[in-house]
């Protein structure tokens, strides 16, 4: 492990939580982001603070290095192959141009991977969002193909909708439709997979949102039916093995009522909602990202405590001073130079004790 180079394509709080992790195993750390605040570059061995499009830049970069990750799927594709010409890249430039569209990732659902998700149409013009949105019962989510992420880039359209104002206002043309589906909450499942096809999968957690944003992670997801997790299991091992993963990968899922599990989005990185296996596994989704990208077997990923994860989002940072003197609390400040409303600034982990209430964040 000596003198090895993991590179880090985005500098955001993802990438300094995989810098970290990888300091942990000796790896070295070089960072590319175009923002100099970046909070990754304050825990990077060397960083490249250029646009990322700068193709000189990247090449430069990626002969410093023995792999790379990437901890945000906005990447010029471009910039993913040429990284991939001169060191591996992983996950995969083919995984990164998946989910990068919206369309792109569930065809590639339905048709390759053979798992279910909402129904969607493909979206190019006026005429289409008509058609679509009556397919739907004019309940429907109207989603850019690409650039979205924490709620943006998507709509809830319905019956009282004025649709014509609506692709009026719309930058750009490339979107798809989605059914609205009345789901019974949100479920998510990190796997890694191996240079191999070594799997491992960690257990299924549920989430909670405000304004569309990660709000709590409860690890592992309360009440699950024994028949519901085995079913997440098979869901993402399927996607894995249909995208000839090496590396991390989160995948959403929607439970219905009746137990079945619709895929929402994948992402090939860390996930905030893997955020609780900092404290709550043998080995994090960081270490797990940082081994699988360097071609390491992976590491277990026993639960060794329940974890509730609370994000920080904006001025919620100043909490921080109500849990630093409680132990339970593990506390995760991400070094971001301003706070936003929206942004997200950290994190906490709650460590559960036997009996205590996990659904109160500060009982």
């Amino acid at each position: 492990m000596v003198d090895k180079v993991l590179g880090i394509i985005g500098g955001g709080q993802l990438g300094r939580m995989i810098a970290l992790a990888a300091a942990h195993l000796g790896v070295k750390s070089h960072i590319f982001d175009p923002d100099p605040d970046s909070p990754a570059f304050d825990v990077a061995s060397k960083v490249f603070n250029y646009e990322f499009d700068n193709i000189d830049a990247i090449k430069t970069f990626s002969k410093s290095l023995n792999s790379a990750v990437y901890e945000f799927e906005n990447i010029p594709m471009n910039t993913a192959k040429t990284i991939e010409s001169i060191c591996p890249l992983r996950p995969s430039s083919k995984i990164l141009a998946i989910s990068q569209d919206r369309l792109t990732e569930k065809k590639f659902l339905v048709d390759n991977a053979n798992v279910k998700t909402a129904e969607f149409r493909e979206c190019n013009n006026f005429k289409d969002l008509v058609n679509a949105f009556n397919d739907f019962d004019q309940s429907a989510i109207l989603k850019t193909r690409r650039l979205g992420y924490d709620g943006k880039g998507q709509l809830r359209i319905n019956k009282d909708s004025n649709l014509e104002e609506i692709w009026q206002n719309l930058d750009g043309d490339k979107l798809i439709v989605e059914q609205y589906i009345h789901f019974k909450r949100e479920l998510s499942v990190i796997i890694a997979r191996s240079i191999d096809g070594d799997s491992k999968i960690y257990d299924c957690v549920e989430n909670k949102h405000k304004n569309h944003i990660l709000d709590e992670t409860i690890a592992p997801a309360p009440n699950l039916d024994s028949k519901v997790r085995d079913s997440s299991k098979v869901i993402v091992t399927s996607i894995a093995e249909a995208l000839n993963l090496i590396g991390l990968l989160a995948v959403e899922l929607f439970e219905m009522d009746d137990g079945e599990l619709l895929v929402n989005e994948i992402a090939p990185r860390p996930h905030n909602s893997g955020h609780w296996t900092m404290d709550g596994c043998i080995t994090s989704q960081f270490e797990q990202s940082v081994r699988a990208s360097m071609g390491w077997p992976l590491g277990s990923t026993l639960r060794n405590h329940d974890i509730v994860m609370k994000n920080l989002i904006g001025k919620e940072v100043d909490l921080v001073d109500t849990f630093i003197n409680d132990s339970r609390y593990k506390i995760y400040i991400y070094g971001k130079k301003d706070i936003r409303e929206d942004r997200k600034m950290g994190h906490i982990n709650r460590i559960i004790e036997k009996n205590s209430n996990i659904f109160k964040f500060m009982s």
